[in-house]
């Protein structure tokens, strides 16, 4: 199965992808990692981040998911393109703690509130929505423990590969 983690930066993707990734024993493609590695996007120093071409990223890392099954790609930029993937799970968290994380990482203020704007508008959930068919997409509130997190995400995959494998057997008939 190919796993799409997504949501506004601050949620917990990385820790409840390594978590999931480790429960499944499956690889994991974090979107800067992979943008850096594969020499994508260009530093901007003044906002203090890489800016990565969303087209590029898009066919190099659908060509990365091709070679492997069991794989999670986690980052914020992944809601935005359209990738080879079985479900899309998006992560969500109350903008007052989304303040108070990115606050912790030492954010701008400036772009602490352009994150909790997103999150408000659900700038996420729109695109996904644009991207992918609404099955296979997966919105979880990571309010709780990141492996209760963790475990409500495997709960919710367990029940599209359930209505997937239904509907397979509907279509043989």
């Amino acid at each position: 199965m190919r796993i799409l983690l997504t949501g506004t930066p601050g949620v917990g993707k990385t820790s409840i992808a390594r978590v999931l990734a480790r429960k499944l024993k499956y690889r994991l493609i974090n979107e800067y990692s992979f943008a850096v590695e594969n020499g994508i996007g260009e530093w901007d120093a003044e906002e203090n981040e890489l800016v990565v071409p969303l087209k590029k990223l898009e066919k190099l890392l659908n060509k990365e998911l091709k070679r492997s099954d069991n794989v999670i790609a986690e980052g914020h930029l992944l809601c935005e393109i359209r990738l080879k993937v079985d479900v899309a799970v998006l992560l969500r968290v109350h903008p007052e703690l989304l303040e108070a994380r990115l606050e912790a990482k030492n954010y701008k203020p400036e772009k602490i509130m352009d994150n909790i704007f997103c999150e408000g508008i659900d700038y996420c959930k729109k695109h996904l929505e644009r991207n992918y068919p609404k099955e296979k997409i997966v919105e979880v509130q990571a309010r709780k423990s990141i492996k209760e997190t963790a475990d409500t995400i495997l709960k919710e995959i367990k029940k599209i590969k359930k209505r997937g494998k239904r509907v397979k057997k509907r279509g043989k008939k």
